[in-house]
């Protein structure tokens, strides 16, 4: 199993968006690189903390690889936008990726160039190491399962979308066919 960290505005929508992909073993939401140890909603919400609205999202990469993780992630954003996702403004709504694992940097930065030449304007979406991350209120997790009809930035669409995702495992090798004629012959001995 491998985390990243995914901040996509408002987290109730992100999270309910991700943990619908199969390959998506568990999300939470918290703060992501605070300056304050252990901040509160209310303080998040006044800019002074530095944190943003992150879903935790721990995944199987064998079943969904990390490119693919990040394409659907950047359906739900206005990649282009600062500090604002929807209705919600501020700093706290600012989209990052923010990742534990540092062979994770070159895919990101891959997917976010790929990203930038098929996007008009400057992309937006902030990457680097999480610094840290602490786990939002209870009443925040698992929002819109508890509230389904709860504000959310994303279109519903999506959420269907992402629940219908049939994601085809990759392929084994094809065994060269000298390995297939010995494996033949084999067989055929009595």
């Amino acid at each position: 199993m491998k985390t990243i960290y995914l901040a996509g505005g408002c987290f109730w929508g992100t999270q309910h968006f991700l943990g619908l992909i199969p390959g998506v073993v568990s999300t939470q939401v918290g703060y992501a690189n605070s300056k304050v140890s252990e901040p509160t909603y209310r303080e998040v919400c006044t800019g002074t903390t530095g944190a943003a609205e992150t879903v935790k999202v721990t995944y199987n990469p064998e079943v969904l690889p990390l490119p693919l993780l990040l394409s659907l992630y950047y359906r739900t954003v206005d990649p282009t936008s600062v500090n604002r996702q929807g209705n919600d403004r501020g700093t706290q709504y600012r989209t990052g990726i923010y990742y534990t694992d540092s062979s994770d940097r070159p895919v990101i930065e891959k997917s976010l160039h790929e990203l930038a030449a098929s996007t008009p304007g400057k992309i937006a979406i902030e990457t680097g190491p999480l610094t840290n991350f602490y786990p939002a209120e209870e009443y925040h997790q698992d929002y819109l399962d508890k509230n389904p009809e709860g504000y959310c930035h994303i279109d519903p669409s999506l959420f269907e979308m992402a629940r219908n995702i049939r994601i085809i495992p990759p392929q084994s090798p094809r065994p060269a066919d000298k390995e297939l004629r010995a494996t033949s012959h084999r067989c055929n001995m009595k």
